[in-house]
């Protein structure tokens, strides 16, 4: 699958896995030092229901790879937190482990190691793994990311992750693209 279209992904007999929505991907190489990176990884036009946004760690993380987490961005006045800022420390995990958006604004991103076999289930107040949002573009047509973003400490910080988002259009032009 292209890295900058929508499509559904297909299982090994090509056949279309839908629970999700339409995929999009992005691939992100880490670099920073002693800073607070935010990265564009995906456009959003016009109305859109995300049902799914994650990473899959390709390369290591780099040790100082800290509070992760993804916003959306219309660069203008405000930028919004799609989860908590602070508190997620992911550095050095391993390729294979996965961080998700599991839970509302006011929660933390979630992460699983590949380092050991794991396993995610939702609470009892949960009806899915992935807690799905709607996002609406800023009107005139101005450009609106969700961005990933992430602090480093003193050690630049490595590794490289691919995103996904799951997503269904709301409006005719609804549509989400790698950035």
């Amino acid at each position: 699958m292209p890295s900058n279209a929508s499509a559904f992904n297909r299982d090994a007999n090509r056949v279309p896995i839908t629970q999700n929505g339409l995929m999009v991907t992005k691939s992100l190489t880490f670099t920073g030092d002693d800073a607070t990176v935010a990265t564009p990884i995906f456009n959003v036009t016009g109305v859109v229901e995300v049902l799914a946004l994650y990473g899959i760690v390709i390369t290591q993380l780099g040790a100082g790879h800290t509070d992760a987490h993804w916003r959306l961005n219309d660069h203008t006045a405000s930028d919004i937190i799609l989860t908590k800022a602070t508190t997620l420390s992911i550095g050095g995990i391993s390729p294979g482990a996965m961080i998700f958006k599991s839970g509302l604004i006011t929660a933390v991103a979630t992460y699983k190691t590949s380092d050991a076999a794991s396993m995610y289930e939702p609470t009892t107040l949960q009806t899915n793994l992935f807690t799905p949002f709607i996002v609406v573009q800023k009107t005139g047509g101005i450009v609106t990311h969700i961005e990933y973003v992430y602090t480093t400490d003193d050690d630049p910080t490595s590794g490289t992750m691919k995103f996904y988002c799951g997503f269904i259009p709301l409006s005719d032009d609804g549509d989400i693209t790698a950035a």
